[in-house]
């Protein structure tokens, strides 16, 4: 009974925490300003595992919105729109992500890791492309990139509009 007890109290102290950690959370009002607007954005290739499947380089539009407690991110050459998932922010150094269904069989997990400065920002661009079994659902298939990122805010709201307009 005493092991059953100890047991109990390591599992429940163990599962309190992992929720705590889940619940936690990076508050809307701590994403910078500065990151919202219409961005254009250029990727290289450094790594890949799928040569075929990703591109060597890309030019992008990205338009970061926010409306209420949700991030946008849209890119109107694509046509693709998905909220996203604000991980990380530490000063300037953002960590978003987004996953989505890719096709019948496939998601598509990006995970973008950005510095800001000014209205510039580089970072990296972190992408998983899964794809399923039509017929049992199972992983088949698993490719991956990661892009070195550059953008340049278009319009939007300016870091420096920040900064002149302060009382």
């Amino acid at each position: 009974m005493k092991r059953f007890l100890i047991i109990f109290t390591v599992l429940f102290f163990t599962l309190k925490v992992d929720a705590t950690v889940l619940q936690a959370g990076v508050a809307i009002e701590q994403v910078p300003q500065a990151l919202y607007g219409n961005w254009r954005v250029n990727a290289k290739l450094d790594t890949t595992n799928s040569y075929a499947t990703f591109k060597p380089q890309s030019v992008d539009f990205w338009n970061l919105i926010r409306e209420g407690d949700v991030v946008t991110l849209e890119n109107p050459y694509s046509g693709a729109n998905s909220s996203i998932s604000i991980e990380t922010i530490e000063g300037n150094l953002i960590v978003f992500s987004k996953k989505a269904n890719y096709g019948q069989n496939k998601i598509l997990t990006d995970t973008v890791t950005i510095r800001l400065t000014g209205d510039k920002f580089s970072g990296i661009n972190v992408l998983k492309l899964e794809s399923f079994s039509l017929i049992d659902n199972r992983l088949m298939k698993t490719e991956t990139a990661t892009y070195h990122i550059t953008g340049e805010k278009i319009s939007g709201q300016s870091v420096l509009e920040n900064i002149l307009s302060a009382p």
